[in-house]
């Protein structure tokens, strides 16, 4: 297989920050075969370029990388600032976020939906990623038949 393909851009510090990464997760998973669910990919990366924005200072780089891998895909966003995201692990109140909190889903939402997440520090701040795993290849069945009678 040849080496997965990637793209890397520069995102505005504005909400315009957030369609410009969907269309570009969206495109690049029409590249690949078995792609990752499209629509997962773009609400995960929507979650985190809107983070990206609501939580660094106004200005700062933000910056989307979009990896194809044999096995699906890995999306970051990379920041400016160094301090680590909230928690992405599963905690014990999870399985019932409070209704009336405006905020506070995005990382529930990544951690439930993607097969792998984190952060790590980088030379400029900081990148928060997550994986997601490539859907079965179009035209197989998800099930295997039984023996027929």
């Amino acid at each position: 297989m040849p080496d997965p393909a990637a793209w890397r851009i520069a995102l505005p510090h504005t909400a315009a920050a957030v369609p410009l990464a969907r269309a570009l997760v969206r495109t690049a998973l029409t590249e690949a075969e078995p792609a990752a669910d499209s629509d997962t990919a773009e609400l995960l990366t929507a979650e985190l370029v809107a983070n990206a924005v609501e939580h660094t200072v106004a200005g700062a780089g933000i910056e989307l990388f979009v990896e194809l891998l044999a096995s699906g895909c890995r999306v970051e966003v990379h920041d400016g600032d160094p301090y680590p995201p909230g928690d992405l692990t599963a905690r014990p109140d999870d399985t019932h976020p409070d209704p009336w909190q405006e905020h506070g889903r995005g990382l529930l939402l990544i951690r439930t939906l993607s097969s792998a997440c984190g952060h790590r520090p980088t030379a400029h701040g900081k990148a928060v990623w997550f994986t997601l795993v490539a859907r079965a290849a179009a035209g197989a069945d998800a099930c295997v038949p039984g023996p027929r009678a």
